[in-house]
């Protein structure tokens, strides 16, 4: 989704000189305030087979508290190692990112840093470089320089706008044949569900299930010869989940390293593989992550000692911020952030400040905005899509519907209101006005008998509120397995207003976590809000958990579960 930049290639021409340096030279009549960046890129030594290099970059847009350069070589150079910055390279493209102490580059302002190199053939110096993806020694066409676009990005002619748009989305052959051996599940097999890649045994199958190649294989032998979509959860952050135990992962806090090379890297590698180039591969990126960086640190009541961990080391942002720069640069593959859901992040104190943490992680690591094709609510929970028997603006009993007990000064009582308002906030953060929205109604159906069919009684607010609700839990923080749950809209692409879709990220039948503590070497925990004995605590107001007794780990198959779900569905199954 990069953006066009108008460069003035007649007008700007790069040299190599003698020394080795790759310069911009601006006519006299380009104002030197149109190139929003200039690199130097200069060899100091060159022994035919090695050498040294050092690059100079200066910053003639908004001042950074952190950068990133990167370039592409045209031959077959490789960095050995580097000084004054940290330098990677993945095939010819090398990106380098500052020190913690070198990371302010002012307006007008320099730094400089250099590495050692090896080739054979010509060494070539590279023609264009970047910074924070936006082209350096290039007229940037009057555009606002904070605009970022990377050239490893495929550019927007090569995505759609909406990729679930006259496409057939993927039915995971593992999940249907679940859903498929239940009584009654048939009705149901055929529906497209999220594939997770929770912990890096899954890139090559776990337990002798498919593989990542396996379900790219099958989605080609699906798609025939019209369009596909593909859905894949990224899930293993480095202290996963900081506010809950059943979904913690299998890296410790300090693992971004190996969160990069042993996860990221290659789901990335296996997704550019040109056979799998006809495929529209949506990721949704890393739930329960960012938001707990808002919500559960600090001083407020929901606190937890892990979550101020991951907020004082940076690496959810570094970690969602590598996996965005590293996917986006596969050029059929539509990134989708997680945006949690009204019922975490619907009060005002957590909405903005969630956007903006959400747009720090989208431009780091090398990544961009660019790298966003739009964000994902109510992934795996349990929020109501749309509440018709009461509205945020009704007042009964001389009382704001905000002040009922369930809404609790909640701007939002659904997910579809919240979903489009978010979407707002987060073009107004900065991300790209064409973002789309998808929003997961698995499990948010709330059918059945229990399913009101008007408003409630107006003796109160909360008679109002809480005969009139669709969504039966006790309490909006309850997420574990939730008693009543039904599912959801059927998965269709544009039904509302900047929503790209309603998917079904979460396979219904899929347990949330085990109500008992279960061992187990995925690294899963046990959390009481899964036990349906569990009395609570700040994160759902110290009331019971509404979790279903004797469930699995998460990720397991939990028939009880699916059965509620088929009974309980609305719009009701047929």
């Amino acid at each position: 989704m990069s953006r066009t930049r108008t460069a003035l290639l007649a007008a700007l021409a790069l040299v190599a000189g003698a020394s080795g340096t790759a310069l911009a030279v601006v006519p006299g009549d380009v104002g030197i305030a149109a190139i929003p960046c200039t690199v130097d890129y200069k060899i100091q030594n060159d022994w035919g087979s090695g050498f040294t290099a050092a690059v100079t970059i200066t910053n003639n847009g908004a001042a950074k508290t952190s950068w990133a350069v990167k370039w592409a070589y045209a031959g077959n150079q490789k960095v050995t190692n580097g000084w004054n910055a940290k330098i990677t390279q993945s095939g010819t493209a090398v990106t380098a990112l500052n020190e913690s102490y070198n990371g302010t580059l002012a307006t007008g302002g320099s730094t400089s840093f250099g590495f050692q190199g090896t080739y054979s053939g010509t060494n070539a110096i590279p023609t264009s470089f970047t910074l924070d993806g936006v082209a350096c020694n290039v007229d940037d066409g009057g555009t606002d320089p904070t605009d970022p676009t990377d050239p490893t990005d495929p550019g927007t002619g090569t995505r759609v706008d909406n990729p679930y748009s006259g496409a057939k989305v993927y039915v995971n052959p593992e999940w249907s044949a679940h859903a498929a051996a239940e009584t009654g599940g048939s009705r149901i097999s055929n529906q497209p569900t999220g594939v997770w890649l929770d912990r890096i045994a899954a890139i090559n199958g776990v337990n002798g299930g498919m593989s990542l190649r396996d379900h790219l294989d099958e989605a080609l032998r699906q798609k025939g010869s019209g369009e596909l979509v593909v859905q894949f959860v990224i899930y293993n952050l480095p202290g996963r989940d900081c506010s809950a135990l059943a979904s913690n992962g299998e890296l410790g806090p300090t693992e971004i390293d190996k969160y990069k090379t042993q996860y990221i890297d290659p789901i990335a590698a296996i997704f550019a593989d040109p056979k799998y180039a006809s495929l529209r591969i949506v990721t949704t990126v890393e739930i329960d992550s960012l938001p707990n960086l808002v919500t559960n640190t600090g001083s407020r009541p929901t606190a937890t000692p892990q979550c101020d961990v991951m907020k004082a080391n940076g690496n959810y942002q570094k970690g969602v911020g590598y996996a965005l720069n590293k996917l986006g640069d596969v050029a059929n593959v539509y990134n989708y952030i997680d945006a949690g859901h009204h019922g975490w992040l619907g009060w005002d104190d957590n909405f903005a400040p969630s956007a903006a943490i959400m747009k720090e992680a989208a431009t780091t690591e090398g990544a961009t905005v660019n790298d966003v094709h739009g964000f994902i609510t109510n992934t795996a929970n349990y929020s109501a899509l749309k509440e018709n028997n009461f509205t945020i603006n009704d007042t009964v009993a001389g009382k704001s519907v905000r002040e009922s007990k369930w809404v609790d000064w909640n701007r939002y009582t659904d997910e579809l209101s919240y979903a489009q308002a978010f979407r707002n906030q987060l073009v107004s953060a900065g991300f790209n006005s064409n973002i789309g929205m998808l929003i997961d109604t698995s499990r948010n159906g709330w059918g059945g008998t229990a399913r009101p069919t008007g408003p409630g009684a107006t003796t109160s607010v909360d008679t109002y509120v809480d005969g009139g609700r669709y969504d039966r839990r006790i309490h909006v923080g309850n997420w574990c397995n939730q008693s009543g749950a039904g599912l959801g809209e059927r998965p269709q692409a544009s039904p509302a207003a900047g929503i790209d879709a309603y998917v079904w990220i979460k396979p219904p039948g899929e347990s949330d976590g085990a109500s008992s503590a279960i061992p187990n070497d995925e690294g899963k925990g046990f959390d009481r809000m899964c036990d349906p004995t569990y009395t609570g605590n700040p994160r759902n107001g110290n009331n019971l958990s509404g979790a279903l007794a004797n469930a699995p780990l998460s990720g397991h198959w939990f028939s009880a579960q699916f059965q509620q779900l088929m009974t309980n569905a609305y719009p009701p199954l047929s």
